[in-house]
């Protein structure tokens, strides 16, 4: 799929492969040092083997400009843990969106949003969905600018197989849209 930004540059997107693994860790590194800086919270260090399983399940995606992977996210399929008994399995789960720090600023949110409505229909789903932690108002207001209804904020319950940050914080902001 190919788009053009804000900054008129040919965009395309597609899933990540193995040899993407350091600018995956790179992104996350600077996302987690963004995180720290604006005293939001923070993820962990992901285990390797997670992100591998991702790319070879083809859950891992990457935009690409200029040949160089400027915003990285994963999805999934379902979120139980997360979405508890609203997950239906009909939705498509967006995590960790990092944005490479030279291209910060993009809304690149808009051309995932483009791609995850028509990826989820192709997938026979009638959802998008994302959650971010904490009261982060200015990343509530992005979602929503971006499409996404705010469902409000849900105090996370069973968190034994979700990662550390979830631990410690419980409070969750769900988002979601409909495609249609």
């Amino acid at each position: 799929m190919e788009l053009t930004t804000a900054i008129d540059k040919k965009m395309e997107i597609k899933n990540c492969s193995p040899t993407d693994i350091d600018s995956i860790f790179a992104l996350y590194d600077a996302a987690t040092h963004l995180q720290k800086q604006k005293n939001m919270v923070v993820w962990p260090r992901f285990e390797k083997s997670l992100v591998e399983k991702e790319i070879q399940e083809k859950r891992q995606w990457k935009l690409i400009i200029d040949g160089e992977i400027a915003c990285n996210w994963a999805i999934t399929f379902e979120d139980k843990e997360i979405w508890e008994e609203r997950d239906n399995n009909n939705s498509i789960y967006i995590h960790r969106i990092a944005t490479n720090p030279a291209y910060r600023g993009n809304r690149f949110i808009d051309a995932i949003v483009t791609w995850a409505k028509a990826y989820a229909l192709s997938k026979g789903k009638q959802y998008v969905r994302l959650d971010t932690l904490g009261n982060n108002t200015k990343l509530i207001e992005h979602y929503t600018s971006a499409g996404f209804t705010f469902l409000g904020i849900f105090r996370l319950t069973n968190i034994q197989n979700l990662p550390d940050h979830y631990h410690r914080e419980r409070n969750c902001c769900l988002f979601e849209m409909a495609i249609n």
